[in-house]
């Protein structure tokens, strides 16, 4: 084997460094440097990044050619499923002082489960332990959903941050495609599926022998759900370790007991989690909607309590029910009325939460103001509204009315207010990225791209939605940062995988019109962008409507086409206005009806749509639906052209060159008829 062979992957590695596919951190800005972990695959350190923060570096052992192809495995794996709020964000790479890569990661402060459970013994809520077994649940089915099975979950590598599960060490992760080898390793025998012990030929020594699958890790999920609720490993017997005879033990059906007072659905769920059975098992899917279910019970009945009862929670508790971790005294019965209201809202958004909030904490009008206007942006980027001309006006617009309101009493606050406001708070991603947006647009401030980027990617690392969508426009547009196409493409699809319209919009975009390195798939675009317009993205909505007219990516479909133009329409895009006027006037989709087409390109124009424009001085010239009216047709002719519309300053030209002639003829009749009468 050639030299450039043997370092295909150290290659690949080097290449993506240089063509920033993810981010470099020069090590010499790293102090502090500590060992947290140890494991088969080299060490993890806590380390110091420029005084600022802690991250983790996990290392490898001997690492040689075989490690760098290890390494490049884990890469591609983290990269698909690093959009997950309850997996350990992967932030990029760095190489010590002997040249030797390490992986950047989140720092978890928790440290692993088992640590957690330890230090919290006895003081966990069932509502806290729901909380956990759901976050872990969620980060495996994530991995599932991707194809890939973890093969080694135990208390271990699943970390904890600000109370939250992170799921780490994909060192032993595999594609589905590459896990149906048999593999041979002992692992952490409580939580091996047990299928897989068996006895090697002419060997009394019990091995293990693995066909890994998805079943595989439901199993070692249901002895992680025991363990949440017992606050200890299975089986576990202190300074001892776990042996053969337990192998046996396990093999022949032997399982830990139910810990006393546990809520009986959850223990039968992890109980058929661990079935001997694989086929009994339930999917990852199923163990997440059950638990779903067993956690809002618990947050529905607690609710109905405190607004019963007006009682306070503990602070630790209200540590998963609210996301910024306040702590609330008191609750008073004014705050409490709108609780069964926000329940149904806590339902239809579950997923989208990384904690169940329940009751508001109290906060400044500043504050509340920076949230419902981060909220306010998040909606109108996701529905596909947040144009780039108009996005310094939404702002302005939605600060001077009184729709922020604390309680009762309405809360106005001007820009500039704002503005220097978030200068002195930068404590929070949600801040961050405000005071980024302010500087990309130029609230209160000259626009400057070089701080809004940087703004935006300090709060991308924290996994704050709109700032990892901001960052890909910054990449994609050249906004503050070199351009780089196939960066923003990277973080529209962290976006676009958490199920966000936004970056799913992106995405359909990017395949529709093709980018340097990643190659134009109409069948990709189309799927992107239905997606987004099942999520109300109103310009995915706009763009599909468009394939299914011209059959590009999916099948023609007149019908459809219409029915996306129509709900464009009525969403207020003055595009998909003016191209519903087209499916009325051209009986797309729709009977023909003339006088709806020049409604809806009426409505268009007043919007400033320039194809209306056209369109609606082509009816007035042929007199279609209407009265014919030349004037009214040059009118609207000249508006289209002041916009630049070619073909509407050819008709324009034309048309004012017929009525010259007409008025030249009428002229002269006139003259003529006169003299005769003189």
């Amino acid at each position: 084997m050639s030299e450039n062979i043997k370092n295909e992957w150290i290659d690949w590695i080097e290449e993506a460094i240089t063509k920033e596919y993810f981010k470099y951190y020069d090590y010499s800005q790293f102090s502090d440097v500590s060992v947290i972990g140890t494991g088969g695959f080299g060490k993890v350190y806590r380390a110091n990044w420029k005084n600022s923060k802690y991250l983790a570096l996990k290392s490898f052992s001997n690492f040689n050619n075989a490690t760098a192809k290890e390494v490049v495995h884990e890469l591609k794996l983290q990269r698909d499923v690093d959009f997950h709020n309850n997996i350990i964000s992967f932030y990029g790479i760095t190489a010590d002082e002997n040249k030797k890569y390490l992986f950047v990661l989140e720092y978890a402060d928790g440290g692993t489960l088992k640590q957690y459970l330890k230090k919290y013994l006895n003081n966990l809520t069932w509502d806290n332990k729901f909380n956990l077994a759901y976050q872990l649940a969620s980060a495996v089915s994530c991995l599932h959903n991707e194809g890939i099975v973890h093969r080694d979950l135990h208390s271990g590598n699943v970390l904890v941050h600000q109370n939250n599960i992170k799921l780490a060490d994909f060192g032993l992760s595999k594609r589905l495609g590459d896990a149906t080898t048999q593999s041979t390793f002992f692992g952490v025998i409580p939580y091996i599926d047990p299928t897989r012990f068996s006895k090697r030929k002419n060997s009394t020594d019990p091995i293990i022998v693995y066909t890994l699958n998805k079943m595989s890790d439901v199993y070692s999920v249901g002895v992680l759900l025991w363990e949440i609720s017992s606050y200890r490993p299975p089986f576990y017997t202190e300074g001892e370790s776990y042996d053969v005879s337990l192998v046996v033990e396990i093999s022949q059906g032997h399982r830990e007991t139910v810990v006393p007072n546990t809520p009986e659905e959850y223990s039968k769920l992890y109980i058929e989690c661990w079935d001997g059975e694989p086929c009994n098992r339930p999917t990852i899917n199923q163990v997440v909607e059950r638990l779903k279910t067993i956690l809002m019970k618990s947050i529905i009945l607690k609710t109905n309590s405190i607004a019963g009862n007006c009682f306070s929670l503990p602070e630790f508790e209200m540590n998963f029910l609210i996301e910024d971790n306040s702590s609330i005294d008191n609750i008073s019965h004014n705050s409490l009325n709108s609780l069964h209201g926000q329940i149904s809202q806590i339902i239809n958004n579950f997923d989208a939460m990384n904690t169940q909030e329940i009751i508001d904490t109290l906060a400044t009008d500043l504050e509340l103001v920076a949230n419902k206007l981060e909220s306010f942006i998040f909606k109108i980027t996701n529905e596909g509204k947040n144009t780039l001309g108009l996005r310094k006006q939404y702002i302005f617009d939605y600060l001077s009315k009184n729709e922020l309101s604390k309680g009762a009493v309405p809360v106005t606050i001007a820009p500039e207010e704002l503005f220097k406001w978030l200068l002195c708070h930068q404590n929070k991603p949600t801040y961050i990225f405000l005071l980024g947006y302010f500087y990309y647009l130029g609230i209160e401030t000259n626009i400057n791209h070089k701080k809004s980027f940087d703004l935006f990617f300090d709060a991308s690392e924290s996994m704050h939605v709109l700032s990892q969508y901001f960052v890909g426009e910054c990449y994609q547009l050249g906004n503050g940062v070199e351009k780089k196409e196939k960066i923003a493409f990277e973080h529209f699809k962290r976006v676009a995988k958490k199920g966000h319209a936004m970056g799913q919009l992106k995405l359909g975009t990017i395949y529709d019109k093709g980018i340097p390195g990643i190659r134009k798939n109409s069948r990709k675009a189309a799927n992107w962008y239905e997606k987004a317009a099942d999520n109300g993205n109103n310009l995915a909505k706009y763009n599909l409507a468009f394939m299914y007219k011209d059959g590009t990516g999916v099948c023609k479909n007149y019908k459809k086409a219409f029915s996306l133009f129509k709900q464009s329409a009525e969403n207020g895009d003055p595009d998909g206005m003016s191209m519903l006027g087209y499916c009325y006037n051209n009986g797309v989709g729709t009977p023909i009806d003339k006088m709806k087409a020049f409604e809806s390109y009426q409505k268009a124009v007043k919007l400033g749509n320039i194809s209306a424009q056209y369109n609606l001085a082509l009816m007035y010239e042929a007199g279609e639906g209407i009265e014919k009216d030349i004037d009214e047709a040059i009118y609207w002719y000249k508006k289209a052209s002041e916009q630049g519309d070619r073909d509407a300053e050819n008709r324009l030209k034309l048309l004012e060159e017929i009525k010259k002639e007409d008025e030249m003829i009428l002229f002269k009749g006139n003259f003529h008829n006169s003299k005769l009468f003189v």
